[in-house]
């Protein structure tokens, strides 16, 4: 893995993040449309260089298996970073009132989300496939 990669991929996600955040403040009529992240988050987006070896491997294959793989390893890794932070603490996210959550740290409805941030990441770590 690349150092580069995984600032790219830390910043990008820390992007998606405050972008989604603004979006959804939308829904709750909040015309600012602030959107929000933590320093907690660049490593665990960061993280998604790690997708690269997986892409190469998958290359070929249908979108569905690749969308469907990466965000398998998504939500692993939202599983896991977000139990490791809620332990102490420190977790930004607390899914626990939505219908579709586990353990409060993942949310199974964001499927299609991590499906389409995964193949865009994907794109990111291999611009010329």
């Amino acid at each position: 893995m690349k150092k580069h990669s995984f600032l790219l991929c830390g910043l990008l996600g820390w992007c998606l993040e405050i972008f989604w955040t603004g979006l959804t403040s939308l829904r709750r009529r909040q015309m600012k449309l602030m959107g929000h992240s933590s320093f907690w988050m660049f490593p665990i987006y960061g993280c998604a260089a790690f997708l690269k070896p997986v892409s190469e491997l998958l290359r070929g294959k249908s979108v569905w298996l690749r969308g469907s793989l990466y965000a398998a390893g998504i939500f692993l890794v939202e599983f896991i970073s977000g139990s490791f932070l809620k332990k102490h603490d420190l977790c930004p996210w607390d899914y626990s009132k939505a219908k579709l959550n586990y353990k409060g740290v993942i949310r199974l409805d964001f499927l299609p989300v991590w499906f389409f941030t995964g193949l865009l990441y994907e794109r990111l770590l291999n611009p010329k496939t």
